[in-house]
């Protein structure tokens, strides 16, 4: 005789060894970041120091933003760089709310006893890496610091690019007289790879600064390149006339610049190479001409930003928001005061509020709105994910039937997995969300007790938890509404002590008990495998048995009547909803009467546009378009090899966002 099995309850999380928070205390994770509760929960096991040891972070990258009315030297005369060091690059521009930092145990003390700190920093997020973790920045601000000068800067029409893989010394970013084009080439990077799990090194090596350039005095880390230093090192890898590309990033220690296809060096191909992206292409009506562009992008100087490895290896972006910041701040501390200035950043991940709310897309806002819209343009892709089943939309009425999600979480994944459930708008009264509860019954059938808001726990055990749940009334995560995160540990390890949790659907039903109806939004955070790496991971996705997986022409696309909670709308790079930004989207150059938007694109306009109600300001559709495919058969488009000379293709958004950079410089 069988019967159901009794909810199990959940257990406290832990006080946290880095941080010394307890977030098992009443109010602890109101405003936090959840991934800090849950990393601190999870001993850190998702970040992983080289060939899985053990990570022990002492000092935690962060982003910062300020109460309006305070600054960042008010933030360095309220702290002590005992425990918060900050980059000398934020103090460029007066009137910045938002930097990064790295962050001791003394930091998050004094948050929580000090109402004056309390009241200049209004969140934080970390950004922690997912190889070797973060020390001290060699020359952090101190209280009355200027910014560093810097002898070079770049003035006129300059394009900066933040990506993975950018082959600087490519004939593609090279004047007609041999100089580099790329004038400052910061590499965040500090250790020598290759990078990534299963890539045959425990633990690596510090690069050499002879070799990979000094630290920037303005970032506190990592290694600039200036293009004398980028020519010289060409000169002595020159035989015969021509550079021994393979020599001259070995020397550089540019590993994973051996690589035949870099991400990176394909985008800055199509912002600034020799060539327009549709110049190669053909259809019925147009064969190639070939013809080299001879506009301003193809001349103009360069600024490029090689993005920490751990970015490129951990598509879940982690450390993205901390990274990308630095990245745009450092370029902007290259450039003069009257420089115009185009940034393309071709990266981004799938959960987040989607309503230009997040830290980062506040950040890019906030810099844009201080440097004017005539000086700075950042322009990020729409994303990727438009079929994957990532979004779940629903608006859950008053003593209706609970949201059921049916969460399908693979085997064989040797990284986390991560749901954030979005909840609630500006014009929600606060009290609505008091009678949500969610509940989560794992692959076989155990329920664990339905949790309501303001409440965090993890299973099986304080000590040893397989997943957590943190529901607070408020997130660090956006500032409309509040965010459930459910984590989740990888299914699959090499490492017989690693805690696993079970493959399989994951049921989550979200009630809501009161008088209110309340929008939710779940997103599935991206978690598969960035392009010439390998990390074990494989992307969730939700399962529903409405939902048209049949590839019939029309099953592309949502339909309004098509009761499935999954939909495509929704769908979108969670960095690419701020209002002051520029979100790109993809087409096919040759286009079917049908449908000419690229399969994987958010759509313009959206085809579910009618669906109401939505959370207040999330946002749907690209603001341009730009061809990310050729045709229907023949996805992607060509841009440059990581060897001069070289053609290599490549499909997605970050395609069609460098376009569009290049046509508004």
């Amino acid at each position: 005789m069988s019967g159901a099995r009794a909810p199990q309850p959940w257990q406290p999380l832990p006080k946290g060894e880095v941080t010394g928070t307890d977030w098992s205390l009443p109010g602890s994770i109101e405003g936090a970041d959840p991934y800090l509760a849950w990393a601190e929960a999870d001993h850190f096991e998702g970040y992983r120091l080289g060939e899985g040891l053990a990570a022990q972070p002492r000092w935690l990258p962060i982003i910062i933003e300020l109460h309006p009315g305070f600054g960042i030297q008010d933030l360095l005369q309220a702290s002590d760089i005992k425990w918060l060091q900050v980059p000398k690059a934020y103090l460029l521009l007066p009137g910045l709310r938002f930097c990064t930092a790295r962050a001791r145990k003394g930091f998050f003390k004094e948050m929580r006893k000090r109402s004056d700190l309390a009241g200049i920093v209004r969140r934080y997020e970390l950004g922690l890496p997912v190889e070797e973790h973060t020390g001290p920045l060699t020359d952090p601000a101190l209280p009355g610091d200027a910014v560093p000068p810097c002898p070079d800067r770049v003035g006129g029409k300059v394009i900066g690019i933040i990506d993975g893989g950018l082959a600087m010394a490519n004939a593609a970013f090279l004047k007609p007289d041999g100089q580099p084009r790329v004038r400052h080439f910061w590499r965040q990077d500090e250790f020598d790879g290759p990078h990534g799990p299963g890539m045959g090194r425990h633990l690596r090596s510090r690069l050499d600064p002879r070799r990979a350039g000094p630290t920037p005095s303005v970032m506190g880390y990592g290694h600039e390149l200036t293009a004398a230093d980028i020519r010289a090192a060409m000169d002595r890898f020159t035989r015969n006339g021509a550079v021994d590309e393979d020599d001259l990033y070995d020397y550089l220690q540019c590993w994973d610049l051996k690589h035949p296809v870099n991400h990176g060096t394909v985008v800055a191909s199509l912002a600034a190479g020799p060539w327009l992206a549709t110049a190669r292409m053909s259809s019925a009506a147009h064969t190639p001409d070939m013809t080299p562009s001879h506009d301003e992008a193809s001349r103009a100087p360069l600024i490029a930003v090689q993005l920490d490895w751990s970015n490129v290896i951990d598509t879940s972006g982690g450390a993205m928001n901390v990274s990308v910041l630095d990245a745009l701040m450092f370029i902007l501390n290259r450039v003069t005061a009257d420089a115009k200035l185009v940034v393309n950043i071709s990266w981004g991940t799938l959960a987040g509020p989607h309503d230009g709310t997040s830290v980062l897309e506040a950040a890019i806002d906030h810099l844009i709105a201080l440097c004017t819209p005539e000086r700075l343009q950042v322009f990020i892709p729409a994303g990727n994910g438009y079929q994957d089943r990532t979004h779940v939309n629903r608006t859950l009425l008053p003593g209706g039937n609970a949201a059921e999600l049916h969460w399908h979480i693979q085997p064989d994944d040797r990284t986390q997995s991560f749901l954030e459930l979005w909840l609630g708008d500006p014009d929600l009264p606060e009290e609505a969300l008091q009678d949500i509860r969610i509940e989560v019954t794992l692959p076989g059938g155990q329920v664990l007790e339905p949790m309501t808001v303001g409440n965090a726990g993890c299973w099986p055990s304080t000590t040893a938890p397989q997943l957590a749940l943190v529901f607070p009334r408020k997130t660090a995560l956006g500032r409309h509404g509040t965010c459930a995160l459910l984590a989740l540990c990888p299914t699959a390890s090499l490492h017989p002590e690693d805690r696993l949790a079970p493959a399989g659907v994951w049921q989550v039903k979200v009630h809501n008990g009161g008088l209110n109806p309340v929008v939710l939004d779940a997103y599935v955070e991206r978690d598969d495998v960035a392009q010439g790496t390998y990390t074990g991971a494989r992307q969730s996705a939700m399962l529903d048995r409405f939902y048209d997986t049949s590839g019939n022409i029309d099953s592309f696309i949502d339909h309004p009547d098509n009761p499935t909670p999954i939909r495509r709308g929704g769908v979108f790079n969670s960095i690419g909803t701020g209002q002051r930004s520029v979100s790109v989207g993809g087409i096919r150059f040759a286009s079917s009467a049908f449908d000419p938007a690229a399969r994987y694109s958010p759509r313009l306009p959206d085809p579910d546009a009618s669906r109401l109600p939505q959370r207040d300001g999330v946002k749907k559709v690209p603001d341009e378009l730009a061809v990310s495919d050729e045709s229907t058969a023949l996805w992607g488009v060509l841009g440059a090899g990581s060897r001069s000379g070289s053609s290599v293709r490549m499909y997605g958004t970050s395609c069609a966002a460098p376009q569009i950079a290049r046509e508004r410089l």
